[in-house]
């Protein structure tokens, strides 16, 4: 993967935050726990980008 999944990955990331951060806020239970899941996935993801380079 290029640097354009990287960035997704990232993007995922971030946004799962800013999610989460407005589901606090406005006591959105869903949008927590979405904001939570999208974190995860980003996390996940950005952690096999750094698996596959390390073996590059």
């Amino acid at each position: 993967m290029g640097l354009d999944d990287k960035i997704k990955d990232k993007t995922q990331e971030v946004t799962g935050i800013a999610k989460e951060k407005v589901g606090e806020a406005t006591g959105d239970e869903s949008m927590q726990a979405e904001g939570k899941k999208d974190q995860v996935v980003g996390n996940i993801k950005q952690a096999g980008e750094k698996v596959k380079d390390a073996f590059n």
